[in-house]
């Protein structure tokens, strides 16, 4: 499976991204007050098996010192596991949920895989690219798929908790900037790339609304059956974080940036989830945004929110020209709410630099 790492440095966002925001939208919102409690920040990891001991505990040690209370691993590796454990920061492991391509997966079960509204399974036609393979949200087997595989993370003592990615529909609508890319134009939402269409996802919609979608002359249009899609999603997490309960441990998610766009784009209500904590990413440079957008996104989440749970701003390092911009994109995710933020990227001196600096600012310790 690809790590999320090549996934973007590739162009290939059609996950991590939605389109642009309205002009309205860009108008600066109120600055919430920043919260009391110390900043919690995070960092997105794929572990390298070539790194030894002695640059683990560097390396852990430093980013405890600028802030850092935890590392999302994309892999499981035990050894960089306790050695962040070593360094006092939490260790939780990042999984792929419903973007599911694996080899044995896709032989022994084909009929998992979400369809879209042309009939074509993602087990055949991937959407985009060729490890888009999306199981479908409403069949049993699927959740309990996913919940045994959480429950095997999750019961390794190394492992302090589990972070969701890819919970949610595949990209209806991929940014702007990516349209050339793929050769669409996504004005609109293309059969090819709207799902789920499947036997078991229309039967269940037909008994909870006594509607069949087939029937529907526009059914991307149809409001009853986007929030259905929803709320499949939605049991999903709710299942999962069953499990993380069962082991005493946190779930959190990377979500998309704003309410707004997971809604819009794929289909993902994470404001009705009941977890542990959200990391929206809020990758400006995919949305042709500029850093200013960091704090508006999150005020948006955070209000949203309203103290369900916490917040924390997920940004990626290689959209900012520097580390001044660094600096400037924490600050403003904090002074508009969020609890942290979560990095994703080479996370350099400068950078750990940057995230002590816009901490302390936030603060108004310095």
């Amino acid at each position: 499976m690809n790590s999320r790492r090549n996934f973007v440095k590739n162009s290939v966002t059609a996950g991590l991204s939605a389109a642009l925001l309205p002009a309205g939208a860009q108008a600066a919102l109120p600055v919430a007050e920043a919260p009391r409690a110390p900043w919690k920040h995070w960092v997105w990891t794929n572990p390298d098996p070539k790194d030894t001991a002695a640059e683990l505990a560097e390396r852990y040690k430093k980013y405890y010192a600028a802030g850092v209370r935890g590392i999302f691993f994309e892999a499981d590796s035990e050894q960089h596991c306790r050695a962040a454990k070593a360094q006092k920061l939490e260790a939780h492991r990042w999984i792929w949920t419903m973007n599911r391509g694996e080899k044995s997966l896709l032989a022994a079960h084909p009929e998992w895989y979400a369809v879209n509204r042309k009939g074509e399974s993602c087990a055949t036609h991937p959407p985009y690219v060729d490890y888009y393979r999306w199981l479908c949200p409403s069949r049993p087997e699927v959740i309990q798929y996913l919940e045994n595989d959480y429950a095997a993370a999750l019961k390794k003592d190394y492992v302090d908790g589990a972070h969701l990615d890819y919970v949610r529909f595949c990209d209806v609508i991929l940014p702007v900037n990516l349209w050339d890319n793929y050769k669409i134009v996504q004005t609109s939402e293309l059969p090819e790339y709207d799902f789920c269409y499947c036997a078991v996802c229309k039967a269940a919609y037909k008994t909870e609304h006594g509607i069949d979608i087939d029937t529907v002359q526009f059914p991307e249009a149809s409001p009853s059956w986007r929030r259905f899609r929803y709320q499949r999603v939605n049991r999903v997490v709710a299942r999962l974080m069953a499990v993380a309960q069962t082991h005493r441990k946190p779930l959190t998610a990377a979500v998309f940036p704003t309410p707004d766009i997971a809604h819009r784009n794929v289909k993902q209500d994470w404001v009705n989830w009941n977890i542990s904590g959200v990391c929206p990413m809020i990758y400006h440079g995919f949305y042709k945004e500029n850093v200013a957008w960091i704090g508006q996104a999150v005020a948006e989440g955070v209000g949203a929110l309203n103290g369900k749970f916490p917040l924390y701003a997920g940004l990626y390092l290689s959209d900012f020209k520097n580390d001044a911009e660094v600096q400037q994109g924490i600050e403003l995710a904090l002074r508009n709410g969020a609890a942290g933020v979560s990095l994703f990227g080479n996370v350099a001196d400068g950078t750990l630099a940057a995230l002590k600096s816009a901490s302390a600012n936030a603060l108004g310790t310095k």
